[in-house]
């Protein structure tokens, strides 16, 4: 009995999620693709014509599976962290923590929505590159392992970001001043081996690099690090941020005044 009610209430948790940002696709679905044409047109088009191949591939080639790895940190982060802290904003979170429902079944089933989200925006942009570059996966078990490890793991960081924020403005520090400038310093428009020793070195402290390398290995096979040491990388944080949330919201941190 204890079973089907945690079930049944992961399932309606994640429903909710789901609800949530396909109410509202034209804001949630649509600017990633936007945006990835966008790049694909600029760096792709114009700019990657110029530098010709990275990698043993075309330079539009290499960069698709940094940008789809970029949609889906940006979704599942994002989607969990305005969702969570609108239901502390909005108070009704002390709902779901008087109720006879575990932390892990509310954690799960916010990083469920935050994972769904993300694999649909993936898949979305994964079929508007399709119309710049021919798509061919080398490794489809790397690939959605990958895909769904980097989801998890940021939607799992996206509740630490709304548990600890005291307004929606706070929501935002985090992807403008930490997110974006890993991102972009993740690999995504570039190989690390064309950085000195030093710099490559310093490049492979960057967690975002594991993420997009082992997506680039299972898409094109083609990667700056072993795709095992990246599977590695990417258990070990989502161990790391599922236990701290765990912890934080079992004292009620940034919930319980």
């Amino acid at each position: 009995m204890g079973n089907l009610i945690h079930f049944n209430a992961l399932k309606t948790i994640w429903i909710k999620e789901c609800t949530r940002f396909l109410r509202i696709w034209v804001q949630t679905l649509v600017p990633p693709a936007i945006t990835i044409s966008l790049y694909f047109i600029i760096f792709g088009n114009l700019i990657g014509q110029r530098i010709g191949e990275m990698g043993g591939v075309s330079y539009m080639e290499f960069i698709v599976p940094g940008l789809i790895m970029m949609s889906v940190i940006t979704s599942s982060y994002s989607n969990v962290a305005s969702s969570f802290f609108s239901a502390k904003f909005q108070r009704n979170i002390e709902e779901m923590l008087v109720a006879p429902v575990s932390n892990l079944t509310i954690i799960l089933g916010y990083v469920g929505g935050g994972v769904a989200r993300a694999v649909l925006v993936a898949t979305i942009v994964t079929l508007v590159s399709s119309f710049f570059v021919p798509l061919s996966i080398q490794n489809y078990g790397m690939v959605i392992g990958t895909v769904l490890l980097t989801a998890t793991l940021f939607a799992l960081g996206g509740l630490l970001n709304a548990l600890h924020a005291k307004s929606f403005d706070d929501i935002s520090i985090i992807p403008t001043f930490v997110l974006t400038p890993l991102t972009y310093l993740g690999g995504v428009f570039y190989s690390i081996t064309l950085l000195p020793d030093f710099w490559q070195m310093v490049s492979k402290g960057n967690p975002i690099i594991y993420m997009v390398n082992g997506f680039r290995a299972g898409f094109i096979g083609v990667s700056d690090v072993s795709p095992s040491i990246a599977i590695v990388v990417l258990l070990g944080f989502n161990a790391a941020f599922l236990a701290l949330v765990w912890v934080l919201l079992h004292r009620g941190t940034g919930i319980r005044t």
